[in-house]
């Protein structure tokens, strides 16, 4: 069954969002792009292509019926409180990891325990916030090839965690329910790792996958 549903990709001209909104778009979903401004998201949605759409973050995440926020830490609180009147009774998936440069390989989990809780506090309770996508590497995601990570769901809500799963899978990857949202921490640290350990390995974006799995999600 084909699933109408509108999916806001805020911060998708950045890499993470645009690979995540350019997947999705593929998958048959129907995309929007948001940007701080409105004449950005609309030239990366035309030069995406697949229908996707471009609008202001605001616009985008009013329109949108999931709403996946995709920029960097710096810019979280600005972005999540442009779209906190429009995000009433949905979903936000909040991909946000804390990075602080220079010191990009050293973990730095915000005051609040982690980026999604930070999240949760400035979207208030009337907001379902699912956080996911913590490990990717977004340069990967970009191009058509399988790629080799598992994402980790975390969220309070089984039921949103379980669409949010969907979603990693409709964009090629195995999701998996990893908790409550002060789980995040968890896989917001991993980041930081994970950058260590393409700098010492020379690796080429290190993903993570589970083992021992039956099935998930």
């Amino acid at each position: 069954m084909t699933d109408n549903r509108k999916i806001a990709v805020c911060g998708g001209t950045g890499n993470l969002g645009g690979a995540l909104a350019r997947r999705l778009a593929m998958a048959g979903r129907q995309v929007i792009i948001g940007s701080r401004t409105s004449e950005g998201a609309r030239a990366a949605a035309e030069k995406m292509g697949y229908g996707v759409q471009g609008m202001a973050n605001g616009d985008a995440a009013a329109e949108g019926d999931i709403i996946i926020v995709a920029v960097p830490f710096a810019a979280q609180e600005a972005t999540l409180r442009d779209i906190a009147p429009h995000a009433r009774g949905k979903i936000v998936v909040e991909t946000t990891v804390p990075l602080v440069p220079p010191k990009v390989a050293r973990v730095s989990l915000p005051a609040e325990g982690s980026a999604a809780e930070r999240a949760q506090a400035i979207l208030g309770e009337d907001v379902t916030v699912v956080s996911a996508f913590h490990n990717v590497a977004a340069h990967k995601l970009a191009q058509d090839i399988d790629v080799a990570c598992d994402v980790l769901v975390f969220g309070e809500s089984k039921a949103a965690r379980e669409e949010v799963v969907a979603l990693a899978q409709a964009v090629g990857l195995r999701g998996i329910h990893g908790g409550a949202l002060a789980n995040s921490a968890a896989a917001e640290a991993l980041t930081s790792v994970l950058i260590f350990i393409n700098k010492a390995y020379s690796a080429d974006g290190a993903g993570i996958q589970l083992t021992g799995l039956s099935e998930a999600g």
